[in-house]
């Protein structure tokens, strides 16, 4: 394993912040033609902690394979990718999605390469020169962004290391939710693959979700340099976004599971010499603009039923929101046919408010299609 340390320039007077890369199996300069790469990177929203739990499981089990000598390529780990969230507290809370000083999702507004690449290149009948000068192009059009501030050192870093990756999973969790993860409908077949070796029940496709996140700036890149250069351009990366569960979901037999399923996707990606079969198809591709949302009609105390990870009707009850003051109780009901997937932690709403959601067949929402 080799570590670096990747300074954030722009941290402050008197303090530095660093974001720590482990590099397991040979670098791609030690591969040559044809060098592989897998990215994961663990807590870009930092108070997501189940990731970093997940990240140091894979840590023990990547050093293992690297003595055994298993490792067919690059595997990059970020154990904990956002230092500026990290160091984040306010009123004894760790605030780890906005950053403080700015306001913005850490997960958010990635710049869009596709066009300054695009205008770069020539493209050719050898594949293999033609990834590498579009790989260099990105580089460059990177290395042309401002990276003023310590936000868009950590975009710029984060982004750099994925240009040259061929898989990219950006391990998330959500507020109270059953495992899912997201990516490209044109990916549907390796987000396939990957929900079900992590046993996940869905996975939600879109093209673009609205504002530019981490995983769509990593794949969807090419799929916009394919609608600037033709179909000589190929789909280069995967990328993905993983939500392992619930914020208070953090035990060892769970990280330990997750991190074995996917070294079993890795090796199935062919980044480890191992013979680990396909397993078998359990995981369901929907639309994540099929994701409606639950919201409460007045504000209350929110009591949930049992329905969390289970396919529900549209207008039966999953809970039931009730105003303390008047007594008055009004069930809250899916709009959908649907997965119940994911539901907010805190029991308390304000009206108005998105509290659950539920993850349909059918295309209903357009626009932008994440929370904030």
């Amino acid at each position: 394993m080799r570590t670096i340390d990747h300074a954030l320039s722009a941290s402050g007077i008197a303090s530095q912040r660093f974001i720590r890369q482990l590099h397991f199996g040979p670098s791609l300069a030690e591969q040559g033609l044809g060098a592989r790469r897998a990215l994961l990177q663990a807590s870009l929203h930092a108070d997501e902690i189940p990731p970093m739990l997940v990240a140091q499981h894979l840590r023990r089990r990547l050093t293992e394979l690297e003595a055994q000598g298993r490792l067919r390529g690059e595997v990059v780990l970020l154990p904990a990718c956002n230092p500026i969230g990290l160091s984040q507290q306010v009123w004894g809370r760790m605030q780890g999605r906005f950053e403080l000083a700015s306001g913005q999702n850490f997960n958010r507004l990635y710049p869009d390469l596709a066009e300054a690449a695009a205008a770069q290149v020539q493209l050719g009948d050898d594949a293999a020169a033609n990834l590498r000068a579009l790989r260099s192009a990105l580089h460059a059009a990177l290395d042309a962004q401002p990276a003023r501030t310590a936000l868009q050192q950590l975009r710029a870093q984060l982004l750099r290391l994925a240009i040259d990756a061929d898989v990219v999973l950006d391990m998330h969790c959500d507020n109270d939710a059953v495992l899912h993860l997201y990516a490209a409908p044109q990916q549907a077949a390796q987000a396939q693959q990957l929900g079900d070796c992590i046993g996940s029940p869905l996975a939600l496709l879109a093209e673009e979700s609205g504002d530019f996140p981490y995983d769509e700036a990593c794949s969807m890149v090419w799929r916009r340099l394919r609608e600037r250069l033709g179909e000589r351009v190929p789909y280069a990366c995967f990328a993905s976004t993983l939500e392992f569960r619930g914020e208070t979901e953090v035990s060892h037999a769970l990280a330990e599971q997750d991190a074995e399923a996917l070294i079993r996707f890795l090796a199935l990606q062919g980044f480890i010499d191992d013979a680990a079969q396909a397993p078998d198809p359990t995981c369901s591709l929907r639309p994540l603009a099929g994701c409606m949302h639950v919201h409460a009609p007045h504000a209350g105390v929110v009591v949930f039923g049992d329905t969390l990870g289970r396919e529900v009707k549209a207008g039966q009850a999953i809970g039931e929101l009730i105003d303390p003051v008047s007594g008055e109780s009004t069930p809250l009901c899916s709009p959908v046919d649907g997965l119940h997937f994911a539901r907010e932690l805190q029991r308390w709403a304000q009206a108005g408010q998105s509290v659950a959601k539920v993850a349909g067949m059918e295309a209903l929402r357009s626009g932008k299609l994440l929370s904030a």
